[in-house]
């Protein structure tokens, strides 16, 4: 149990080093290659193969811990859904695919944290989810909406139109 911690740790540390790194200072042999002369905006980073818990799209990320939460949700100039989860979570496993379309449906105006209560229960507590699935909805740090359970496509549509003001 305690190895799995450290190595938790360790693995969210080296994910927020590697974030905050330039593209130049990641290239090896093999990597640099395959990079353009010209430079990359910093998000084509998050397809490589050594950050898999950060999406392709750019829709959604996972939440690394506390700091991370604050940086990227509680600070983000955009909108954020938050999925509150679980891994055992069975109606968590069916919301978070119809979430993450109807947040990719938006184009960018809104972004999707997910937080696995199991790893990240002082988050859990904080915003008082107390069942799974739970979503939140925050603009500028503030709570606009929330809802606990599974929902349909078109009513999870109209949950992030209400937070983008459509």
């Amino acid at each position: 149990m305690a190895t799995r911690l450290l190595a938790r740790r360790i693995w969210s540390i080296s994910v927020k080093d590697f974030r905050r790194l330039p593209v130049a200072s990641l290239s090896s042999s093999s990597y640099s290659s395959s990079l353009s002369p010209s430079p990359r905006p910093q998000h084509f980073l998050s397809c490589s193969r050594s950050l898999p818990l950060i999406s392709c799209r750019g829709v959604s990320f996972n939440v690394q811990d506390h700091d991370d939460f604050t940086e990227r949700v509680i600070n983000s100039e955009l909108p954020v859904v938050i999925d509150f989860h679980a891994q055992w979570c069975g109606p968590c496993k069916i919301l978070g695919p119809r979430l993450e379309k109807a947040i990719a449906k938006q184009k960018g105006r809104v972004a999707m944290a997910k937080v696995d209560i199991d790893e990240h229960t002082d988050l859990a507590i904080e915003y008082g989810v107390s069942a799974v699935p739970t979503v939140i909805a925050m603009r500028g740090g503030d709570v606009i909406d929330h809802f606990v359970g599974i929902k349909d496509e078109d009513q999870l549509d109209s949950f992030v139109k209400k937070l983008i003001g459509q």
